[in-house]
């Protein structure tokens, strides 16, 4: 929970008193998935605290170039069910989304395949080189045989290297959970770097995830096999993916994880809607003039917007916007996945086994050319098949599906350009594309992509907005208050 002391709450409304009422006032943000959802829930958030009689942010207008707020957070339906089609699971220890749902009273949805009953096979494109026992039974005491010999099959085959990989993750999310911290000890950061620094994150940026694991004692199967078939599912590529971006999505493979009841894209539609904001949907930003004191926006329908700050809250690696003057940032490529979801039944011959149950409910897969798929997983069991999802790197043709496939009833493809494309060592946009007024949500991405990271990275921007509109006063650690020591409860008040 905040708690404000008298005094930092008066320094806090002074300093807001020098925002100028102009058309400084006016947040364009570009993009409406969770980053720039999160900037202005932050941005009213803050204001409304600190300043409830005058707020120093004027309109804020969120442009987004699709019919549909949400970004990379969507949802698709097969045969009258709805899957999430993009971002998909959260971790417990994501504070922010967590507190998202709570303010926007959105119910949690937890897998329906426990861990326990959750069958793993990773396939090398043309055995199943690891199996765990799987069991259909849903007698509790079955389920927890089953899972006991799983973990003593996992043990006897990977070792104390598990141990060692659940240390190195529990490092890295300990670090990570230093963004939660009250503004009393956490600075308003001006660099991704500065910000993973101040973590003790910004090393595992320079060398690879197999890298990293290498000196933390694991042991070459484990990566090969384990740990490659979690990046290939969460980041769709090896463990040559940065340090930093690995162990996220080691994070990712846990237990507890959950995603929001009718869809994650639900958190930032709640925070458009309850952030005071002009939608404007179908319109596109083609061009990003800064004329000295005002930035001129001009969209597709023709239209231009004048605002004092704009925020990029989406990836520019793949847009056309024009910039005046132009802004540089580091070359960088997006990862491609494909999400195919396909109702039907797969094909034992083609996994080499006889009958439809021997197949696992997760096939994970080894690094090999010989692998067409990253993974398939289970949706859900209907009384005569099922509803599949499957990450590949590649569309997945007709023709290919018709090989792991004895049928199929019906069959959705999706291209998302989900995320960079990781490389160590990585190199970081700015947040403060012009040493101005406009901002980059996404500059963050670099480091790990995830909905809270991107969160995260949008909470920062929206202090650093604040902060640097005051006449140039600092409202950092010393003029915001803190928060609960409990990161559970931030900003619980929302």
């Amino acid at each position: 929970m905040i708690k404000h002391g008298r005094i930092t709450a008066l320094v806090f409304c002074f300093l807001l008193l020098h925002f100028s009422p102009t058309h400084s006032n006016t947040v364009c943000i570009i993009g409406s998935g969770i980053g720039g959802a999160s900037v202005a829930h932050f941005l009213r958030h803050y204001s409304a605290i600190y300043h409830p009689s005058q707020s120093p942010i004027g309109q804020i207008n969120i442009f987004e170039r699709n019919g549909v707020v949400g970004g990379r957070m969507a949802t698709v339906t097969v045969s009258g069910e709805t899957f999430e089609a993009g971002a998909s699971i959260l971790h417990p220890k994501n504070y922010h989304a967590l507190n998202y749902t709570k303010y926007l009273n959105l119910q949690l949805k937890t897998p329906k395949l426990t861990d326990d009953s959750l069958s793993l096979g990773i396939w090398d494109g043309h055995k199943f080189v690891y199996k765990t026992f799987n069991s259909k039974s849903k007698l509790p005491i079955v389920q927890r045989l089953v899972s006991l010999a799983n973990s003593i099959m996992i043990f006897f085959r990977y070792g104390f290297s598990l141990f060692r990989m659940s240390s190195f993750v529990e490092v890295t999310v300990n670090n990570f959970l230093r963004y939660y911290e009250g503004f009393n000890s956490r600075p308003v950061f001006e660099s991704v770097e500065e910000m993973l620094k101040w973590a003790g994150l910004y090393n595992l940026t320079t060398q690879t995830l197999g890298e990293e694991l290498v000196e933390a004692g694991l042991s070459p199967l484990l990566i090969q096999e384990l740990v490659t078939v979690i990046t290939r599912i969460n980041y769709g590529q090896s463990v040559n993916i940065s340090g930093l971006a690995g162990a996220v999505s080691l994070a990712g493979s846990g237990g507890g994880l959950w995603s929001i009841e009718g869809g994650n894209w639900q958190m930032a539609a709640g925070l458009i809607n309850r952030s005071d904001v002009v939608l404007h949907l179908h319109e596109e930003i083609e061009s990003v003039s800064y004329l000295g004191d005002v930035y001129v926006l001009n969209s597709t329908k023709g239209k231009s917007y004048n605002c004092g700050v704009t925020v990029v809250a989406t990836p520019l690696d793949e847009l056309n916007i024009d910039f005046n003057p132009r802004i540089s940032v580091p070359p960088r490529k997006l990862q491609h996945t494909h999400a195919t979801f396909v109702r039907g039944l797969l094909s034992p011959a083609y996994f080499g086994l006889n009958l439809l149950s021997d197949i696992p409910d997760l096939v994970g897969t080894k690094e090999s050319p010989d692998v067409p798929f990253s993974s398939i997983s289970i949706l859900k069991q209907h009384e005569n098949d099922m509803t599949y999802k499957i990450f590949s790197r590649e569309p997945m043709t007709d023709a290919l599906l018709d090989k792991f496939f004895s049928s199929r009833k019906e069959t959705i493809k999706i291209n998302w350009a989900a995320y960079p494309h990781y490389h160590a060592p990585e190199k970081f946009a700015p947040f403060i594309l012009d040493g101005q007024h406009l901002y980059y949500v996404n500059a963050f991405e670099n480091a790990a992509s995830t909905m809270e990271t991107s969160a995260v990275a949008a909470e920062n921007i929206a202090r650093l907005i604040l902060s640097r509109l005051s006449s140039g006063v600092d409202l950092s650690s010393s003029n915001l208050t803190s928060v609960d020591s409990n990161p559970s409860e931030l900003h619980s008040e929302l």
